[in-house]
């Protein structure tokens, strides 16, 4: 997986998170992954159907979070404190 790019969001009083767009050449998908500084706390969405269908259901976008779990230290490393 390739990190396209990435974004730090103090989101006001709630939790922090990273906002990434991320290659995926294993199912030849862009992603969307908002990444919360709590592990497990992962939400990705296809941004190849996004952008195209406008859909966010379930459909298109039942992504296992947990195997982005391996980008967490690449995602934060610039923007823990």
């Amino acid at each position: 997986m390739r990190i396209v790019a990435k974004d730090y969001h103090p989101n006001g009083g709630a939790s922090p998170f990273i906002a990434s767009i991320v290659d995926n050449p294993d199912d030849g998908d862009t992603k969307l992954v908002i990444m919360f500084g709590e592990e497990g706390c992962v939400a990705v969405l296809s941004l190849d159907y996004l952008v195209r269908d406008e859909d966010i259901s379930n459909k298109h976008n039942g992504h296992n979070g947990d195997k982005y779990e391996q980008l967490r230290d690449e995602l934060w490393e610039d923007f823990v404190g």
